[in-house]
């Protein structure tokens, strides 16, 4: 499995996909760094607490609702368990292998987009070999080479650096060029909200008041 062409082909599709908000693509990007740390198994546990502080969802009752929701959607398959002493399990759906997602196609079909053990190992090296960036160019350089701003790359670098390239300050990154895709995705969505008014001054007032009054 392409794991760059895979976050590729995700992206892509959350453009286009108006049913997701914020929630939903911050709570894949977390299943997704599980995944990776996984080592992109078929299948694989989670823990519930871990994956909400890391995709920064507070409420359980919104956590769940977006697992079911990525799950109905075909993003992921979500296996719930019901047992308090072993944790529910995902499996990642395969983009960006084929012009179909792979849940389009049964498990046993030749075109299920599964690797070989060697291909596997390959992956593994790779990410090994760039855990962390060397140097602050590195990221720059990633960053122009997807259409960033170098001044984009740096606030990444500094950002990482400062908390020791870890996620939700436990975490240790093992792919940065997924967490720097995840970064510019966020960057997107601040680009496209709508800022607040800059021409409301809460410190105006239309009420005369005696301040010499006490409260």
């Amino acid at each position: 499995m392409n794991y760059i062409k895979h976050l590729n082909k995700v992206f892509q599709v959350f453009s286009n996909d108006s049913r997701l908000n914020t929630t939903h693509i911050s709570l894949y990007m977390a299943l997704f760094h599980y995944w990776n740390i996984n080592r992109f198994s078929i299948v694989f546990h989670i823990n519930r607490d871990e994956i909400m502080q890391l995709s920064k969802i507070g409420s359980k009752a919104t956590y769940h609702r977006c697992l079911r929701n990525m799950d109905d959607w075909c993003y992921i398959k979500y296996l719930p368990s019901h047992n308090p002493y072993k944790g529910s399990q995902i499996k990642m759906l395969i983009f960006g292998t084929t012009d179909e997602q792979a849940i389009n196609q049964s498990e046993t079909s030749s075109e299920q987009a599964l690797v070989s053990n060697t291909n596997i190992y390959k992956q593994e090296e790779t990410i090994i070999k760039r855990k962390l960036p060397k140097t602050e160019m590195e990221v720059v350089n990633f960053f122009k080479k997807n259409n960033w701003p170098a001044l984009e790359g740096l606030k990444f670098y500094n950002h990482y650096q400062a908390i020791g390239w870890k996620l939700g300050g436990k975490m240790k990154i093992t792919d940065w060029h997924a967490t720097a895709n995840s970064w510019i995705l966020k960057a997107k969505q601040l680009q496209t909200s709508t800022p607040p008014s800059q021409n409301k001054d809460n410190l105006k007032t239309s009420t005369i008041k005696n301040y010499d009054e006490p409260l």
